[in-house]
């Protein structure tokens, strides 16, 4: 991820290996404030992994998105509200989907507490793992995208540009 704020003695960091977004040779696009497509709360469960991923592509359908986005905004979605399932121990999770003219702006919340790692991972990188790719994944497919930390839970956001 891109930028990573968690209240903690040490502060968290993800990509340590990778540089600042901003040093990287990639297309940066501001995001707006956008107007808003689509807010869908519910139990963090599997189940709704796949509703928001219905909604996403029917918001993207609806929209005329390229093939491109809808997929892009599908993997996101699907990572993110995956992550809130497995890893934040809330009991339900909120997206909302916003769009301007050159952008569509994905936001995950949850209630939930972030947990850092309490050992470093074993497993080398692989991308043939069944785990562990899920905000790569989200990095991969936005122009930008942040994470923030606080008492009251996470908050994702994604930047897909159009």
């Amino acid at each position: 991820m891109s930028y990573v704020t968690c209240p903690s003695p040490g502060g968290a960091s993800l990509g340590v290996d990778e540089p600042p977004r901003s040093e990287r040779r990639r297309e940066r696009v501001s995001p707006g404030t956008g107007r808003v497509l689509a807010v869908a709360a519910l139990e963090a469960s599997p189940h709704a992994v796949s509703r928001l991923r219905r909604l996403a592509r029917a918001v993207a359908r609806g929209r005329g998105l390229s093939a491109a986005a809808e997929e892009a905004l599908a993997v996101i979605v699907s990572e993110l509200a995956t992550n809130v399932v497995l890893h934040s121990g809330s009991a339900d999770l909120t997206m909302m989907l916003q769009s301007d003219d050159v952008t569509l702006i994905v936001s995950v919340r949850d209630r939930g507490q972030w947990r850092e790692r309490p050992s470093p991972r074993c497993e080398a990188a692989d991308m043939d793992a069944e785990f562990g790719r899920g905000l790569a994944l989200v990095d991969a497919y936005s122009v930008d995208s942040t994470v923030q930390c606080s008492d009251e839970g996470t908050l994702v956001r994604a930047v897909i540009a159009l």
